[in-house]
């Protein structure tokens, strides 16, 4: 299969088109101007809210124009990451694919499926002239990755359907009902440089190679988090010799997937230097044993590096503790029978950097249930406070709760099984989606979110299922050619 033999054509040509406007989150302006001029060009009624959301409405088709009005929202923004080796400008570059097999994938960098090919979807709809629908308000929020600022900004009014089909999830057969909400934690420890004593030989350290992944939807795969790992060695390093002092910890970049990779520079007394060695090839050892089901592809290297001026002990050691200490991972899981076993609270540590005079940390909680969030950030909280940091939340976002008779869900769920012969999977996601937002302003709403399957989001190794974007496709056609009449 090339990308010319990609079906259903009308989608993959709208998304190879996309893929060609950069749109890291919070620099949305591009994608956010082709769409406007997308719209208008076409004839449609579009419009630009304040916070730069963009709707586009098409009337229904002839004979449908008395059905209920159907909401097809998607974001417009993607999470930006790359291997490290790759040269590659989010603010420039188009993204650029190519097939492996029934997958495609991108060059070393994120895909932007999550969630392009939801745009896609909208805008092939958008310039059918045979496909049957009712009236269609298609929705683009920018910013969900980074904090949901789009769905957030959102005013009251600005869409007007009935029904909302959420076209951001990355399992095909599996219809999602309920999200998880989530809050980020920072954490500050501020210090002074110092110059290293001397008699110290300077060390770099380095983990690479994990699979990562969405700190929702993969924080049940039990994936290593490279903060976590590079956290432990530290411990029991600072534990077993005297003199050790730390420069520099950097790891993860977005608050919204588990860290990949991760190095620290340490300065260590000469004559153990060879013993802290020893020690780092051990520990990545009994690592690689652990993690031997989920990262098969981990590189560690330790080698001698320049010297430089050292974070203050008592900082250090403290920040040492707080990152074997804090909890990261699965905290509790989902006692609503429905919801099937999901884990219904997390947490992950996402990033580290140090600056010139601080270590600023990001971890980021989901819940189902508010309370259990709240527990989960107070805990989080606690950890690195007690430590000495200067410790703040995020408002975040709230979750969406089922909705236990929905007209949408049933016309979803006889769609699929009219189409393919068997049930889908109704179930929630641990992810945050902006149908938690939506739930807030728009109370009535009757939601739901599918999508083709993706794998490894938020990671260089992202990609999407080709032949499940016709299975999407046919369903979301079936479904909107199966929305009820207005009472």
């Amino acid at each position: 299969m090339n990308k010319s033999e990609l079906k259903p054509a009308v989608v993959f040509e709208q998304f190879a088109k996309i893929n060609q406007i950069p749109r890291p989150s919070k620099r949305e302006e591009r994608m956010i101007a082709y769409l406007k001029e997308w719209g208008e060009s076409h004839g449609l009624d579009t419009k630009v809210d304040e916070v730069g959301n963009v709707i586009i409405r098409k009337p229904a088709t002839q004979g449908m124009e008395n059905r209920k009005t159907v909401i097809l929202q998607s974001h417009m923004d993607m999470v930006c990451d790359k291997l490290v080796d790759v040269d590659f400008n989010f603010d420039t570059d188009p993204i650029k694919t190519y097939v492996d097999g029934e997958w495609l994938t991108a060059e070393g960098t994120t895909l932007g499926a999550d969630d392009g090919i939801g745009c896609a979807m909208e805008l092939a709809i958008l310039e059918s002239n045979d496909i049957e629908h009712g009236p269609i308000e298609c929705v683009f929020t920018r910013d969900e990755e980074t904090g949901l600022t789009g769905a957030e900004g959102m005013k009251a009014g600005f869409m007007t359907g009935d029904y909302l089909i959420n076209l951001d999830s990355e399992d095909e057969g599996e219809i999602f009902v309920s999200c998880a909400g989530g809050r980020n934690t920072t954490a500050k420890f501020t210090f002074k440089k110092e110059n290293a004593p001397t008699g110290l030989f300077f060390l770099r350290a380095q983990v690479k190679g994990l699979v990562g992944g969405h700190s929702g939807d993969d924080i049940n795969k039990q994936r290593a988090n490279a903060i976590k790992l590079l956290g432990r060695f530290l411990f029991q390093t600072i534990n077993r010799y005297d003199g050790v002092r730390l420069a520099q910890f950097n790891s993860g970049k977005m608050h919204n997937a588990i860290p990949r990779d991760g190095m620290f520079v340490i300065a260590v007394p000469n004559d153990i230097k060879e013993n802290v060695k020893a020690d780092w090839n051990v520990f990545a050892a009994e690592v690689e044993e652990e993690f031997f089901v989920t990262d098969t592809q981990m590189v560690w290297t330790m080698e001698s590096t320049d010297a430089e001026p050292v974070i203050e002990s008592s900082v250090a050691r403290n920040f040492i503790y707080a990152l074997q200490a804090v909890d990261n991972g699965i905290y509790a899981i989902c006692q609503d029978p429905a919801l099937n076993g999901m884990v219904e609270t997390s947490s992950n540590i996402a990033s580290i950097e140090t600056t010139d005079g601080a270590i600023n940390i990001v971890s980021s909680q989901r819940s189902n249930v508010m309370s259990n969030l709240d527990n989960m950030c107070a805990t989080v909280e606690a950890c690195f406070a007690l430590a000495g940091a200067e410790v703040k939340h995020s408002d975040g976002y709230p979750a969406w709760k089922m909705r236990s008779h929905s007209d949408l869900q049933r016309i979803v769920k006889e769609s699929y099984v009219k189409l393919f012969g068997k049930e889908p999977v109704v179930r929630g996601i641990h992810a945050g989606l902006e149908c938690g937002l939506f739930s807030e302003r728009y109370p009535n709403l009757d939601m739901v979110s599918f999508g083709p399957t993706l794998r490894f989001v938020h990671t260089p190794e992202e990609r999407l299922l080709i032949p499940t974007v016709q299975m999407v496709w046919d369903h979301l056609l079936l479904t909107l050619k199966s929305i009820p009449c207005q009472q």
